[in-house]
């Protein structure tokens, strides 16, 4: 077990002792991050909320997304990116020759801020742990940040999307590329900016060595 995910067991509250066994270990992590996520009552969103969204997809996959909070029928349903921006999401994978289980999908918070609106400091670093030891666990080729705010939080920026689209990002202190590009509600919004996204799209096919049909 690395350091860093020993410390980070350590900050969420989870026994290290849980681990010894090799074999269960990652699966026993996952599973007591993901208990660690359903029971948190670190900020005033653990009581608005209808249930926590973790994440969904696959936990070993080289592709990491993620997207700024969920929004009302994420918090229904518990799943990230579902409805009209859920399908887009699932459009934009397939162009590149990917599905949804072939990747990862998750937010910067696990709990819906109410009337959708935007995350609070103190959300965000009440769940920044919970997203750092996604990361760390997944280990992802790639980071795709959809939206502002998951790019923001992610690269500890003010830059707008269209200047941190042209920069090749590296997530602090990890060498993860992360691509920033539109989130699916905003392509839905301005459909013009799809161009734009099918580029960042393509970059991030390029990073993961994926061969064109």
């Amino acid at each position: 077990m690395s350091d860093l995910r020993r410390q980070m067991l350590e900050d969420l509250g989870i026994d290290v002792w849980l681990f010894r066994d090799n074999t269960t270990r990652d699966e026993n992590y996952w599973r007591s991050l993901q208990n660690k996520v359903q029971t948190c009552q670190s900020c005033a969103l653990s009581k608005s909320r209808t249930q926590t969204v973790f994440g969904s997809g696959n936990a070993q996959a080289e592709l990491l997304l993620i997207g700024e909070a969920p929004g009302a029928e994420e918090d229904r349903q518990g799943q990230p990116f579902v409805g009209k921006a859920g399908k887009l999401l699932n459009a934009m994978l397939f162009s590149i020759g990917l599905t949804r289980d072939q990747v990862y999908i998750c937010n910067v918070l696990k709990c819906r801020p109410p009337n959708n609106r935007n995350p609070l400091p103190a959300e965000v670093e009440s769940c920044a742990s919970f997203l750092s030891a996604q990361i760390e666990f997944i280990k992802p080729k790639v980071i795709l940040a959809l939206g502002r705010f998951a790019a923001h939080s992610l690269l500890q920026t003010e830059a707008p999307v269209y200047k941190m689209r042209e920069n090749n990002n590296v997530l602090p202190g990890a060498e993860i590329p992360v691509v920033v590009t539109y989130h699916p509600a905003s392509l839905l919004r301005n459909p013009e900016q799809k161009a734009q996204s099918w580029q960042d799209l393509c970059k991030v096919s390029q990073l993961l060595g994926i061969k064109k049909g």
